[in-house]
Parts: structure tokens; sequence; C-alpha cells
């Protein structure tokens, strides 16, 4: 059951950072690998800076958070805006 709630906090996330990033016209496995990479950047990132998330909703914020950083560094590296 955790296998599966891990992919649905990471499509949730993924679908806000999306959203939030102006990424239309993104699929759900995008999406979802979208929120579960953003997981393993924000969970390193809001530790160094010594926050800590718990729970479903910790979960989708963190993802969220991560995946943001992950669209903000992918398109400065590729000169856009």
């Amino acid at each position: 059951m955790g296998f599966l709630v891990f992919l649905l906090v990471g499509v949730i996330a993924g679908s806000i950072a999306n959203a939030l990033m102006d990424r239309d016209g993104k699929g759900l496995i995008s999406s979802m690998f979208l929120g579960i990479v953003g997981a393993f950047v924000g969970g390193p990132l809001l530790g160094i800076l010594g926050i800590r998330s718990f729970g479903f909703i910790g979960g989708i914020v963190t993802s969220t958070i991560g995946a943001v950083v992950l669209i903000w560094v992918v398109r400065k590296l590729r000169g856009k805006k």
C-alpha cells in the first residue's frame, strides 16, 4: 500500500508543480515522474533548511517544492525563462 501512496503523492505533486510553473500538456506519467523525482530533491533541500514534513500532505508539499526547483533548474540549464 505504501508504494501506491508514493505514486499518488508523485502524481499530485507533479501536477501542482506543472500548474505552478506553466507546463501545460504534460501527461499523468510525466507528472508522476516529476513528483517522485521532486521528492528526492525536496527532501534533502528542506532538510538543509532545517524543515521537516510528515504525513501525506507533508509529502505532497515537499515533493511539489522539489519538483518546482527541478523545473526551474532545468529551465535555467536550457536557457529558457
